[in-house]
């Protein structure tokens, strides 16, 4: 069976009469391409456990499973549970689990899956769940690289560099973790139904360490966050905004500190300034409680 070609995904579907959903972003591939250039480019190959989510018909799940030791796909939607037993269910290394990836321990999934093959995440996501579910697989922090197809303005989000206008908290909390890389750009037309917007197949390496030495990370992400909470204020004034534990007087110093003007806009700061600051920051506390 063709998982990619349209007359043979809608009599498949209307075999086990599918309906797609719209609540939970369904948009299936019918571009044979993308899936090969995902699984390919992601360099998936018998050494790797790939995490796939939201498996859907099954189209990059078949290439994972051609190139990987292991697949294990995971999806939230039962009633696609005959058809993925018809298209995939002849694959050895694949393991289908049901259930919500974001209600689901990744780390012990990957220690009792994956126990002697590199883990890696590969997937088409739902527009909807992507920033939970990339936030969810960095934070894991096991596995080796993070490829995934998402929409082509988030992909440029987390891709940005400082000081224009797509940068933002999101790209210095994925910066933290990974370094990203936009490999290509997916018409609507791959899809059945199409989306209403251009995607993208993002691949995010994992660094291992951050960017930049820090004390605290949660301190770190803290401080992004306030800096780009209200993106129009001066770094100085978004701080004391969101970090109302220290003094204005105080935060001023960190930030002088760190090398720059408080009278800055937080977009201007790379995610290694950040890391930089965030360190003042935690000296500061340090000594105003001791």
């Amino acid at each position: 069976m063709d998982l990619c070609a349209v007359s043979e995904i809608r009599e498949l579907l209307a075999r086990h009469g599918f309906r797609f959903s719209h609540a939970k972003g369904q948009n299936f591939l019918k571009a044979r391409w993308v899936v090969e250039d995902m699984a390919r480019l992601a360099g998936v190959d018998s050494s790797c456990g790939v995490l796939e989510i939201g498996p859907g018909i099954g189209p990059l799940t078949e290439q994972l499973c051609l190139r990987a030791g292991k697949v294990v796909a995971v999806e939230l939607d039962r009633s696609l549970e005959p058809i993925l037993a018809e298209t995939v269910g002849q694959y050895e290394n694949l393991e289908l689990l049901w259930g919500d990836a974001m209600k689901m321990d990744l780390r012990t999934l990957v220690s009792e899956r994956f126990a002697d093959l590199s883990p890696m995440a590969c997937a088409n996501l739902p527009y909807y769940i992507t920033t939970p579910v990339i936030a969810a697989l960095l934070e894991a922090d096991c596995f080796a690289s993070v490829t995934v197809m998402i929409q082509k303005e988030v992909a440029q989000r987390i891709c940005a560099r400082a000081n224009t206008p797509d940068y933002g908290a999101f790209t210095a909390f994925c910066r933290y973790y990974a370094d990203p890389e936009l490999l290509f750009e997916v018409p609507a037309a791959c899809f059945i139904p199409e989306p209403k917007v251009t995607s993208a197949v993002l691949t995010l390496r994992r660094r291992g360490c951050p960017p930049a030495p820090v004390e605290e990370p949660n301190l770190y992400f803290r401080t992004v966050r306030s800096a780009f909470g209200q993106r129009r204020k001066t770094l100085l004034n978004a701080l004391s905004a969101g970090i109302s534990e220290l003094p204005k007087r105080a935060l001023e110093a960190c930030i002088q500190r760190a090398g720059f003007s408080p009278t800055v806009r937080g977009e201007t700061l790379s995610p290694e300034d950040f890391c930089a600051l965030s360190n003042e920051i935690a000296r500061e506390k340090r000594q105003e409680h001791a």
